[in-house]
């Protein structure tokens, strides 16, 4: 079977410490054991990983194209900002869930824009760290579907 890649950008490393009136009290840790317990569940296997560098995201993007099934990518600022992210993204074939923990929406106008939005199958924003919950199943139910997500 081949891994479902979670990809984490920036600051994440910090969820649960950082402004978790915004984005809450789980750890990273948290999120990623709920994902590896529910990946179980769902017949999938999971690549949990975490980058403060672009370059790293793009790296595991690249290494999906080989051996994933699909991303689910918080892609953290660089959402916002990140062309190179996008352009890896655009290579990959598999579906690809974007999430957000907070809703960016309701937020500074900067973080409305998101590049990843543009390759995205779903955007999954707002619903805090339950969001990768969601993008899990909707991986899974992509997958069993035999579908693109397109």
């Amino acid at each position: 079977m081949h891994p479902v890649y979670v990809l984490n950008g920036p600051n994440l490393n910090l969820l649960g410490k950082r402004q978790p009136q915004i984005y809450g009290h789980q750890t990273l840790a948290d999120v990623e054991r709920e994902c590896h317990e529910l990946a179980a569940r769902l017949g999938l296997q999971v690549r949990f990983l975490q980058s403060n560098r672009e370059y790293e995201l793009i790296d595991w993007i690249h290494e999906a194209r080989d051996i994933g099934s699909a991303i689910i990518i918080n892609a953290g600022a660089f959402t916002h900002t990140s062309l190179a992210i996008l352009d890896a993204l655009n290579a990959f074939e598999g579906p690809v869930i974007e999430v957000h923990i907070s809703n960016i929406h309701k937020r500074e106008s900067f973080r409305h824009h998101s590049y990843v939005s543009l390759r995205a199958d779903g955007v999954i924003v707002g619903c805090g760290t339950e969001g990768y919950q969601l993008a899990l199943r909707r991986v899974g139910s992509l997958l069993a579907a035999g579908t693109d997500g397109k």
